[in-house]
């Protein structure tokens, strides 16, 4: 039964269950899903593929610490081509796809086409920031293309955790996102056999993410179908779409292209306009700005 509280907003919880057995996250990604669909006006298919990696990223932020930050590269052989999101431990998550005009036709269950459009051979990459020299990256091959697959692959794989993930965008007919979310359900070391079979019974009994999400069930009512009512949950964070860009950054990106550069965009185009991939935001400098910004870039004299 769907609860009534924090329905209106996007949100994740995480916790434990089955006595501490199990490490438990779910999220609610509607208003998320729909503001990546509406920045770069994706088509039902393409939302979905995006969406999907959008919930997963969420979910995997919520794993990371502090300032600690990860990247998401879902590069299939299908016609969305890349897929990249951004998340962070605060929740924000940002996201692109190389060709939101994908539509295709309903799969065989009539739901629609993720793994036609992301392809079903290429390989997930996970970059984190955890702060340290280098960052961690992980890469696992696509095994179906349907993404939850995959990144239930990759954390078996990459990070050795047996895990269960389940992610799920609905869309009206019109292509605008109905609901959005999903589960990731992680196995800590030592679970009996007998407890994983029975995780496996329920997943198998659990009705589809998407229509219990249309019913308005909560992520605290997703977790409830898959571990029943042994679920101790820890703590809930905000999730909403947030991109870093700013013109302060583009500037400083601008005059990192050295002197020569600048003076040949002022030269042949007089202004210079950057778009931000994340969110489509476009920063337009005219070429009073651009001549500040040389200044900036030529090289300081000697003391």
């Amino acid at each position: 039964m769907a609860e009534e509280t924090n329905k209106k907003h996007d949100y994740l919880v995480r916790g434990t269950a089955w006595n501490g057995q199990l490490r438990v996250f779910a999220v609610r990604t509607t208003e998320l899903v729909e503001e990546l669909r509406s920045r770069h006006r994706t088509l039902p298919t393409a939302t979905a593929a995006l969406g999907r990696t959008a919930t997963a990223g969420a979910m995997m932020g919520a794993m990371l610490k502090g300032s600690e930050k990860l990247t998401i590269q879902v590069k299939g052989d299908g016609p969305v081509g890349q897929i990249v999101v951004d998340a962070n431990a605060n929740g924000e998550v940002r996201g692109y796809v190389d060709n939101g005009q994908v539509l295709l036709p309903s799969n065989a269950l009539g739901k629609l086409d993720v793994a036609g459009a992301v392809g079903r051979s290429g390989y997930i990459h996970v970059i984190k920031d955890l702060g340290l020299k280098e960052p961690y990256r992980g890469s696992t091959p696509i095994v179906s293309g349907e993404l939850a697959e995959d990144f239930t692959y990759y954390f078996a794989t990459s990070e050795q955790t047996p895990s269960v993930v389940g992610l799920s965008v609905l869309v009206d007919e019109y292509g605008g996102v109905i609901s959005a979310g999903g589960f990731i359900v992680q196995v800590l070391p030592g679970m009996p056999e007998d407890e994983v079979a029975k995780l496996e019974a329920a997943l198998a009994g659990m009705p589809a993410i998407s229509a219990l999400m249309e019913q308005g069930e909560t992520p605290e009512g997703l977790l409830r179908w898959v571990v029943g009512e042994d679920v101790t949950l820890m703590d809930e964070l905000g999730v909403a779409f947030k991109c870093q860009c700013s013109k302060e950054r583009v500037e400083r990106t601008l005059i990192s292209l050295g002197e020569h550069e600048l003076r040949q965009i002022i030269e042949e185009n007089g202004q210079a306009e950057v778009e931000c991939h994340f969110c489509n935001e476009k920063y337009v400098f005219d070429r009073p700005q651009l001549e500040m910004l040389l200044e900036q870039a030529k090289p300081k004299p000697m003391q």
